[in-house]
């Protein structure tokens, strides 16, 4: 058999294999040793832990982390179902995390089991389980969701640790707020007569607001004649101005995020200037603009783009129908769906100006940036009419991120709180900054965050007078870091700061972003 032929053999191997829906591939699995060598020779296949292995992109670059991290939950289930059967759980802090949809990639992650041994087990980019040799709670409080078995929700919040209180703030008011009533973690606390923990689970009630749930465990204690102590396990006070009834653990981070965020991005940010009266003047300088802000927005994308091709295709130069070198370059089509989209965000802008709320105007007209953004692609045949539809209808994974976009089915739950906040909000700069954050954190489109978060920064910017800014390409590494902190550690500072820093500079006449040789 030709070399080629034995490669395709092992390819449509794999093929099977994931049909199957298996991401976590143990060595049994494969036919032959040779199809596995193969596979993992061309790059089909990377181990992840000794006899085990996932699928990967051959093209995927030295320290590249998508593939990893896209398969991390669908892997550990497996794994761990395969070595500990049923007898294995997620420690309760990490349990708490999972229930709350905490989408980031977890550096290590710790396993309660009897079977443990107490040493870690190492897996992809530092990454790392830790198998702590213990009991398990009884099936009472314990739930199984895609294979990871972990402590039910009452149970997580009473047997997780008071330094998540801490680390994970944002989380643990998160799980408080999922809570309807006491009677869903009185019999976890009763259980064992936990006395200490009901203390600190009525006080952590209480910090958010939720005083009747806290009143209903100490009574209830003390009506057993247990001695109880209240104790705040938070540092700060967060009052939760979240309806009771609500229950979707996205919905509820989306609306923490932006309450915990809010007076970060407006302590670090200059006063709005307020929208002046000469509407055309603020349009003209948008316009002026333009050129710069597409070569960076797209360059930051990674498009091979120059000042030349912008103006070629913006000044309709540019021709797909007639012109074969245009119609097949891939750059071209992103730099001329920019110009069309900037030009709507331009008129969105302009409604803003004149006096529309810029929450709703930005909801109601996201979807047309968004289509012009891509329909030269489906002008020529490269994307379906079907893409311009709007939001994903698959999974999506941001290339080198520990942050794990939400599902589908979230994402459509989350997109009208989002805009509901931005309606609401009574900060502009807090529109700007949590508007472009939250946007890229949901990640609503399988291509073109990136650009449509920068378009709704800059149509928030314009609703409090602010300067069009732009982020310029050679800050990318910053931007992304940045973006990065607040998404996985909840912490906005850098980003707020980060882009106070480019409006206060634009603010005074200074320019953001430069084209190349200027």
């Amino acid at each position: 058999m030709k070399p080629n032929q034995k490669l395709a053999d092992a390819l449509q191997l794999l093929k099977e294999i994931q049909d199957k829906q298996i991401v976590a591939i143990y060595t049994d699995t494969f036919k032959t040793v040779k199809h596995r060598q193969l596979l993992l020779k061309y790059g089909f296949i990377k181990e992840v832990s000794k006899g085990w292995y996932i699928a990967s992109d051959p093209l995927e670059k030295e320290g590249e982390t998508t593939s990893w991290y896209s398969a991390y939950w669908d892997f550990v289930a497996a794994f761990l179902n395969h070595k500990y059967g049923k007898e294995w759980c997620l420690a309760a802090d990490q349990s708490l995390l999972k229930h709350v949809q905490n989408t980031a990639i977890p550096q290590q992650l710790l396993i309660k089991s009897p079977k443990g041994n107490n040493n870690p087990t190492p897996l992809p980019h530092e990454t790392s389980l830790f198998n702590l040799k213990t009991d398990i709670p009884a099936d009472a409080f314990t739930i199984v969701m895609k294979g990871i078995r972990m402590y039910d929700l009452p149970s997580s919040l009473v047997y997780c640790s008071p330094r998540i209180y801490v680390t994970y703030s944002l989380d643990v008011r998160a799980a408080l707020s999922m809570i309807r009533d006491a009677s869903e973690v009185l019999p976890v606390l009763l259980e064992n007569g936990h006395t200490i923990l009901a203390g600190r689970l009525a006080g952590a009630f209480r910090n958010i607001g939720r005083e009747m749930i806290a009143d209903q465990i100490i009574e209830t204690f003390k009506q057993a004649d247990y001695d109880i102590r209240e104790v705040d396990p938070f540092e700060t006070n967060s009052k939760i101005n979240i309806a009771t009834r609500e229950r979707s653990p996205y919905t509820i981070r989306i609306r923490l995020l932006w309450q915990e965020m809010r007076n970060t991005v407006i302590q670090l940010f200059p006063p709005a200037p307020g929208i002046s009266g000469d509407i055309k003047a603020y349009l003209q300088k948008v316009d002026d603009l333009y050129l710069t802000d597409a070569y960076h927005s797209l360059s930051i994308e990674r498009y091979k783009v120059s000042p030349e091709l912008i103006v070629r295709v913006s000044s309709g130069e540019w021709n797909a129908k007639s012109n074969e070198e245009d119609r097949k370059q891939r750059d071209a089509m992103a730099a001329r769906g920019y110009y069309q989209a900037f030009n709507q965000v331009k008129d969105s802008i302009e409604k803003i100006l004149l006096g529309a709320n810029a929450g709703f105007q930005a909801e109601r007209d996201h979807g047309r940036w968004f289509r012009e953004l891509f329909d030269p692609s489906v002008a020529v045949g490269l994307l379906q009419p079907a893409d311009l539809a709007g939001y994903r209808n698959n999974q999506v994974y941001i290339g080198n991120s520990k942050h794990v976009p939400i599902n589908v089915e979230a994402m459509r739950d989350t997109m009208p709180v989002l805009f509901e906040l931005l309606t609401e909000e009574t900060e502009a700069s807090v529109r700007a900054v949590l508007g472009h954050f939250i946007f890229v954190y949901i990640h609503p489109y399988m291509d073109g965050n990136g650009r449509m978060g920068r378009f709704l920064m800059n149509v928030m910017l314009a609703s409090g007078g602010y300067p069009w800014t732009v982020i310029p390409v050679e800050l990318r590494t910053t931007y992304m870091k940045a973006l990065e902190q607040a998404s996985v550690e909840q912490d906005i500072t850098a980003f707020a700061a980060f882009l106070a820093e480019l409006v206060s500079e634009t603010m005074k006449g200074h320019e953001s972003a430069k084209l190349p040789g200027k």
